[in-house]
């Protein structure tokens, strides 16, 4: 009876977290099914071919881009000092690091205001600083979404051991050729899926991109100026062409940062 008791259990524990699981999934899937389902194909076709949605879409894809790959060259040796070592003060940096997740969008472009915008020392050596500007754009989505560059890469590094290192640095390797030949090509795919994740979130970011630089227009602010003017059907044409794109190149790129199948036993054998 005990071992029946404990089976029924743990099948309701089990159907209770699959439950919790599926109603979660609907979650996501329910809204932007419902988005792709109202969209007649007259209207998307009609934002497929409309320069100005193309013209943004162009713009928020390459600004992410841009701002993901410059951040990737100061953000992956962080994150590997980060992942090796231990110092005073490493925990404040590690929560420097999380606090533009935790700011309000909104607040973080006012903040950068202050250091790219016209009125500021930046503004005042280069004329109207970064405002209204795809550089300014770009800052704006690297302040926002570096956080899940580092962390991802660091999150790498820290899987890679550090016997390996250690064993390249004894044979005479420096320590650049150790972190090029070593620390780097194991940890790529954790690097891969954080540039991924920046660049998404570069992509869908709103409230400091349209403090730095309403025009030119990225999708999402294109978006919302559309829902405003013209309702709910002109908008959301321009939102499924956006996700549409993004989800194809977002699944593509996490198909390559894929982690590799595990051999089966029967594969050994052979």
């Amino acid at each position: 009876m005990t071992d029946r008791g404990s089976a029924r259990r743990n099948i309701w524990f089990e159907l209770v977290l699959n439950l919790l699981g599926i109603g979660l999934l609907f979650f996501i899937i329910v809204p932007l099914a419902g988005m792709l389902l109202a969209t007649s194909p007259s209207d998307f076709a009609q934002a497929a071919t409309d320069r100005e949605v193309l013209v943004s879409i162009r713009l928020t894809l390459l600004c992410a881009l841009s701002a993901t790959l410059v951040a990737a060259l100061g953000g992956i040796p962080l994150a590997y000092l980060l992942a090796r070592k231990r110092f005073p003060g490493r925990s404040l940096i590690l929560a420097i690091i999380d606090l533009p997740i935790i700011i309000p969008h909104s607040a973080a472009g006012i903040a950068l205001l202050t250091v790219v915008g016209r009125n500021s020392l930046f503004g005042r050596l280069f004329g109207q600083g970064l405002m209204g500007t795809a550089a300014g754009i770009a800052v704006a989505m690297a302040f926002v979404s570096l956080p899940f560059l580092i962390n991802a890469a660091r999150e790498g590094f820290s899987s890679v051991p550090e016997r390996l290192e250690r064993a390249a640095r004894t044979l005479g390797a420096s320590p650049a050729r150790t972190f090029f030949t070593i620390s780097l090509p194991l940890s790529w795919r954790s690097i891969l899926s954080g540039m991924i994740l920046m660049w998404a979130r570069g992509i869908s970011e709103f409230g400091a991109v349209i403090i730095i630089a309403y025009h030119p227009m990225t999708t999402p602010i294109l978006i919302f100026q559309r829902f405003n003017d013209f309702g709910l059907r002109y908008a959301r044409s321009a939102a499924v062409l956006l996700v549409l794109i993004s989800v194809a190149i977002f699944v593509l790129l996490r198909y390559i940062a894929r982690p590799p199948r595990p051999e089966t036993e029967g594969d050994d054998c052979a």
